[in-house]
């Protein structure tokens, strides 16, 4: 399994600092790395080289690679239209090229998001470092696949039961014109089968990031009180998409400096921050991440037995959380994040019948 890694904070310098020196004392015990990062030339001038949008070699078990979104998008775009000739009898698509396409919001992070599951499935690499925005921007690109999960699944349901999903489904004189246009007959189970092939990758990256083992991010602050507060923030913050949070990285020309108290139950690792870029006392200063990880309290607990479900929501108070149910979903906001809870079956469809606010622990009971 490929662990992968990412850094939360507000100074990106620190954090593609700390990125590079992970990548690097995880090669140096003989973990086949990628680095890789965005188009911004922080991690180039750090690393003091260039890079380039394909996997290269830089020390022993050490590769780079920088995401350009444009040459990114234009290699989905051709998947896409591959994914289109497939359903549909005449493509119209296929005028339209990746080259010309303009970038829109958000769709640099999903992109991102998709090269990352593509190395992290090859097999290639045994840790993927990915030096991020570090902000809410990587939360939301981390959480992407609950998200769509949640729309396709709402979605999908609404259209099977809507009249105009009945009647293509089942009319014998629409279904006629409907296999002129694509390639398979429009019954519901072929309607379900995209749809289920959508589901099943966004299974896979749920359960990736559900998994400390496999995605965890730590903290990188220095003692300023805007980057404490930042950094909590972004704790809570990604507690809210179900990522895990193993520890602090403190960055800080002092070894004095203590931080505990902010961020209990999270282990607080000084690091000094010095001008020059020295590698080695960087990577003799960090601490196991995997065990960290495997410590730190879990984004979600369900205790099906008590009908509770627990979440870990710190940086936030009881004002900045608020809970809702509409139907079967209960949806939970804290902040600017907002989840939509996926419960067993057990707890699916039953009404919330209380909600606590307690040592920073959001717990729900059905």
């Amino acid at each position: 399994m490929t662990k992968i890694l990412t850094f939360l904070g507000k100074s990106g310098s620190n954090r593609t600092k700390i990125a590079i020196a992970a990548a690097k004392q995880l090669a140096s015990l003989g973990k086949r790395v990628l680095l890789a990062g965005g188009a911004e030339p922080s991690l180039p001038i750090l690393l003091g080289i260039p890079m380039t949008p394909e996997p290269q070699e830089i020390a022993a078990n050490l590769q780079v690679v920088q995401f350009q979104t444009s040459i990114l998008l234009e290699r989905s775009w051709e998947e896409v239209k591959k994914l289109e000739a497939k359903y549909l009898r005449t493509p119209i698509l296929k005028e339209i090229y990746g080259q010309e396409l303009a970038i829109i919001p958000g769709m640099d992070s999903a992109l991102a998001l998709n090269a990352i599951r593509e190395y992290d499935e090859s097999g290639k690499y045994d840790a993927i470092v990915y030096d991020g925005t570090g902000d809410t921007s990587t939360l939301r690109m981390l959480g992407m696949p609950e998200s769509l999960s949640w729309y396709v699944r709402r979605l999908r349901q609404i259209w099977i039961n809507s009249d105009l999903g009945k009647t293509i489904s089942e009319s014998p004189l629409i279904q006629p014109l409907i296999s002129t246009f694509f390639n398979v007959n429009w019954t519901t189970d072929n309607f379900s089968q995209p749809t289920n092939q959508v589901n099943n990758l966004l299974d896979k990256g749920k359960a990736a990031l559900a998994d400390p083992k496999h995605i965890a991010a730590f903290l990188v602050t220095t003692s300023d009180p805007i980057e404490v507060a930042t950094a909590r923030y972004l704790w809570g913050s990604a507690q809210q998409v179900g990522l895990t949070v193993g520890g602090v990285l403190l960055m800080s020309e002092q070894t004095t400096v203590n931080l505990s108290e902010e961020f209990i139950p999270l282990p607080v690792s000084v690091i000094l921050n010095t001008s020059s870029v020295d590698w080695q006392p960087l990577m003799d200063a960090l601490p196991n991440f995997e065990a960290q990880a495997l410590q730190a309290p879990k984004p979600m607990e369900i205790d099906i037995n008590a009908r509770q479900v627990r979440l870990f929501l710190p940086g936030f108070d009881k004002k900045q959380v608020k809970l809702t149910q509409y139907g079967p979903e209960v949806t939970v906001e804290a902040g600017d994040q907002r989840r939509n809870l996926f419960l067993p079956p057990s707890l699916s469809g039953r009404s919330v019948t209380g909600a606590k606010f307690q040592n920073s622990y959001l717990i729900i009971s059905f």
